[in-house]
């Protein structure tokens, strides 16, 4: 399911309702309109996570977008071939989507391209305990992290909150240019002059996409960044803590997945906690709202 498609279908029926013929839409309008409950909350972020890399700036945001998009494709593929896809009428799939609904509006500050991303979010039925948010807004959830850690819905939104944000603080583009530019020994100075071989690896990444290692910092910013998604949203902030307390008591013997590339641990926690009180006020005025 394309949520953004979904969005624009909700504000053209607004639109129907209220009879403006002179009104022209289109999907870019629609994001627009779907994002106007966002409007009310203020602009500037409360929690502090700096500049992105400008290092993201040597791959081309828009073939790494493409290639995330065709390897997700393929990955949804797979998954039904094989019967683990989620249809839409599935509860939890259902229950994915609107936690997603409610965010995407508040992505926009984040990172003015998510406008365009056709965001997806899909369920794949696994004991892994796992979930993603690629290059362009492609997410996906694995039952095994709903089921095994018994998520709350304010849970879940912290998880595809933080997802969400290492797709819009563009944490794989950075990764794959710092990565590739060491290996190949290109430098950055030749790279700004002619993108086009680490073009050419963004446009080849393949599952690359979900091996990549992100670093401390990135995962400092997904939380946080994450945070200030969800309570935007109206979920509890507070449920970012009780996250990873059942993320650590799940321990390394959950196997591979997300525990495997976001380790908890009591830093985590403390950062979390110490963050909480910039976001309340959103929280609360999220839930009045």
């Amino acid at each position: 399911m394309c949520l953004f498609c979904d969005l624009k279908t909700r504000a053209n029926a607004r639109q129907a309702a209220s009879a403006r013929p002179d009104h022209v839409w289109n999907a870019r309008r629609a994001f627009v309109l779907a994002a106007g409950a966002a409007a009310a909350v203020p602009a500037l972020a409360q929690v502090d996570v700096g500049q992105g890399s400008a290092l993201r700036n040597l791959v081309p945001a828009e073939e790494l977008e493409n290639a995330a998009g065709k390897q997700y494709g393929q990955m949804m593929a797979e998954a039904q071939a094989k019967g683990a896809l989620a249809p839409a009428s599935d509860p939890q799939l259902q229950r994915l989507r609107n936690i997603a609904r409610r965010q995407i509006p508040h992505a926009p500050p984040w990172n003015s391209r998510s406008t365009k991303w056709q965001w997806e979010v899909n369920l794949i039925r696994s004991d892994q305990i796992n979930a993603f948010c690629m290059p362009g807004g492609k997410i996906a959830f694995y039952t095994g992290i709903l089921d095994k850690l018994k998520l709350t819905d304010d849970e879940a939104a912290m998880i595809m909150g933080h997802e969400m944000a290492h797709a819009l603080r563009e944490h794989a583009r950075a990764r794959v240019a710092k990565t590739n530019a060491t290996g190949m020994g290109l430098s950055i100075a030749a790279q700004l002059l002619g993108l086009g071989q680490l073009g050419d690896v963004a446009a080849n990444l393949g599952t690359q996409l979900l091996s990549l290692k992100y670093s401390r910092d990135d995962e400092t910013e997904a939380d946080l960044v994450g945070l200030e998604l969800a309570a935007r949203s109206a979920y509890l902030p507070r449920a970012s803590v009780t996250l990873w307390q059942k993320m650590a008591a799940a321990g390394g013997g959950a196997g591979p997945g997300f525990l495997s590339t976001h380790p908890s641990g009591p830093n985590r926690i403390r950062e979390l906690e110490a963050n909480l009180p910039k976001v309340q006020g959103l929280y609360e005025q999220a839930r009045r709202g």
